[in-house]
């Protein structure tokens, strides 16, 4: 294993490949990671080039081949790599042919589709899915019933919700049930807490771009590659 010079665990575990960096330190923390064969789960742990890196007993290096993939995920699929109910993974649509390990960046729950990027290069993971980042994320939302003018009004002022507070970067009717919604953060579920908030409930909740990368024409359950200026333009938000 080349390790250029002594680098924290859980970075060079996200330039393995191996998952985020965020979930890279969840790793260390639940003791899935030895370093010369010693257990580690003390965050902020450096290694040397000689030293021999597993992940649940299996030796990891330096991812030498990036991937940056963009799904439109059906619904009905949960952005896990397993999933302890044995529901269907995306992870499944576009790993197929690849032999590099890929992970999501950021997630779209079981029931929401769309946009949705798949990567192994961990700093390329960080970099989007933080909020520092400012990424806008794009959704079409159909609901149950006619949206009111109040809703629009005060997702778009802020609303606290069970003390969080909500706030879109910009909220708009396409028709009477039908929102273009966008936001940068990005919380939990948060277009579902909102609209429940109101009593109402998305029909469908459809994420359609992510910063400039747009699904544009890309068919339900299809993938691309990112385009070289969409990877660059994503790096530099």
């Amino acid at each position: 294993m080349e390790i250029a010079a002594a680098i924290r665990l859980q970075k060079f575990l996200a330039q393995c490949g191996v998952a985020s960096r965020r979930a890279a330190e969840q790793l260390i923390l639940d003791g899935r990671v030895t370093v010369n064969e010693q257990q580690v789960q003390q965050l902020g742990t450096k290694i040397s080039p000689c030293d021999r890196v597993c992940v649940d007993g299996v030796t990891v290096q330096r991812e030498k081949k990036f991937h940056y993939i963009l799904l439109n995920k059906p619904p009905g699929y949960v952005c896990t790599s397993v999933d302890p109910q044995q529901r269907p993974c995306a992870i499944e649509l576009v790993q197929k042919n690849i032999h590099e390990r890929l992970y999501s960046v950021g997630r779209l729950d079981f029931l929401s589709s769309g946009a949705i990027i798949f990567t192994n290069d961990g700093d390329f993971a960080l970099n989007v899915a933080h909020p520092r980042s400012n990424i806008e994320k794009e959704y079409i939302v159909e609901t149950s019933r006619p949206v009111p003018d109040p809703v629009i009004e005060s997702f778009a002022q802020g609303i606290l919700v069970e003390d969080i507070r909500y706030k879109a970067i910009q909220i708009k009717k396409i028709n009477p049930t039908t929102v273009d919604i966008v936001l940068i953060e990005g919380k939990n579920r948060e277009i579902r807490r909102v609209l429940s908030f109101f009593h109402m409930h998305p029909v469908r909740l459809h994420r359609v771009r992510i910063g400039p990368v747009r699904l544009a024409s890309l068919k339900e359950a299809a993938s691309r590659p990112l385009s070289p200026l969409e990877k660059k333009q994503l790096m530099h938000l």
